[in-house]
């Protein structure tokens, strides 16, 4: 165990110095954006199961009982609101009491965080001066809003 060996193991602490950031690739607001995702994943990960949970286990009693869900499998979905008495749009909101609907709500959470992820950068983006893409997340901040809102549609079901 010479010198070699000795320095063989003072290499790792060298090799632990601060990276630049130009290296590491990833900006402030990158980092910003992906922490606020990180944790509203484990959160709506966490609703989606315990949502599961509670539909599964008969805690929260179903919209439409279980028994009754495979005469509705081959439907359309326009068919199955009218089967059903369901309207479109938000009004699941007001299902909230239902097992079956329950789900919506950890699945609405995690479809929105892009939102939040968006007006999360924004300051940031201002404060570096970088107002093209500052205009550009508020522009897509709009236009997710819309889309969620119903004022932009596409025909769809």
């Amino acid at each position: 165990m010479g010198e070699s060996s000795a320095s063989a193991i003072r290499a790792p602490k060298q090799a632990k110095q601060a990276v630049p950031e130009h290296v590491v690739g990833a900006s402030e607001e990158q980092i910003i954006y992906a922490n606020i995702l990180n944790i509203s994943m484990k959160l709506g990960l966490a609703g989606i199961i315990s949502s599961f949970l509670l539909y599964v286990s008969g805690v929260v009693a179903p919209r439409i009982p279980v028994h009754e869900i495979s005469r509705f499998w081959g439907m359309k979905s326009h068919e199955y609101m009218v089967q059903t008495n369901i309207s479109g749009g938000w009004s699941w909101l007001g299902l909230y009491g239902y097992g079956d609907f329950l789900n919506f709500f950890p699945i609405a959470f995690l479809a929105g965080i892009t939102i939040v992820c968006y007006l999360a950068i924004i300051p940031t983006l201002l404060r570096k001066k970088d107002t093209v893409y500052a205009v550009l997340a508020m522009v897509e901040v709009l236009v997710l809003v819309a889309a969620a809102s119903g004022l932009i549609s596409t025909g769809g079901h």
